[in-house]
Order: C-alpha cells, then structure tokens, then sequence
C-alpha cells in the first residue's frame, strides 16, 4: 500500500521563532524541513565560529556585517564575506569564521545539521 497523503506545508514567522544562546556572542533561530535546514545566525563583532567540517552542504548568506572565513586550514587565505554576498562550502571541507562587525547571516544546510538539533555542537557552544 503506497502512502497517499500529502506533504505538510509550513509557515513560519522568524520573529515567532525563539532565538537560542549559542553563547555571549552567538544567538540562532532554525527551521527544518525534511532535507534542508536554515537558520539565522546573529554573531557580535569578534564571534568566531572554531574550525569544523560537517557532511552537510552549506550556503551562507550574509544580510548584514561581515564574516571572514578560513577554508581548509587557518594558515588559508581569508575570505570576507559582506553584505549582499554568500559563500558555498561543500560537504567535509573545513572552515572556519570570525565577525569582523556585529554581523546577521542565513545559513542553509543540506541535509539538517543532526548536531544543530540534538545539541552536540558544543564546538559553537564553547564546550
């Protein structure tokens, strides 16, 4: 018997959203879908996101400020990333960002970070 029913439809309000305390300088708001996860990302001038590597795809997009990324290693070339410009970062490879501004960016994932949801991310927590 084949599932006939339909896919669920969301609508979401950021505002409605409750922002989550990464840490003092990093707070977040996610709504997850099946396959794609997104987020938004508010980091205080000096914020840094330590080097990681994820399996998820990832698409930032910055709204406002300015985020410097390392790819690959620290001792990489940086990329600032501004207002009005996003960066792609593929599955597995390192990274790592610093706010050069107070700084507001969207962040989408393919597939939802597991991490994000249960809570072991203690990298971004400062754990």
């Amino acid at each position: 018997m084949s599932d006939t029913s339909e896919p669920t439809v969301t609508h979401v309000r950021w505002d409605d959203v409750p922002q989550e305390p990464m840490n003092d300088l990093i707070d977040r708001r996610m709504v997850t879908g099946q396959r794609i996860m997104v987020a938004q990302v508010m980091l205080k001038k000096g914020a840094v996101v330590p080097m990681h590597a994820h399996e998820n795809e990832q698409l930032t997009q910055v709204i406002d400020g300015v985020l410097r990324f390392w790819i690959g290693s620290e001792d990489a070339e940086p990329i600032d990333v501004r207002s009005g410009e996003a960066l792609h970062i593929p599955s597995n490879v390192p990274h790592k960002a610093e706010a050069l501004v107070d700084t507001n960016d969207v962040d989408v994932f393919t597939p939802p970070r597991q991490d994000w949801l249960d809570g072991t991310d203690g990298y971004l927590r400062g754990e």
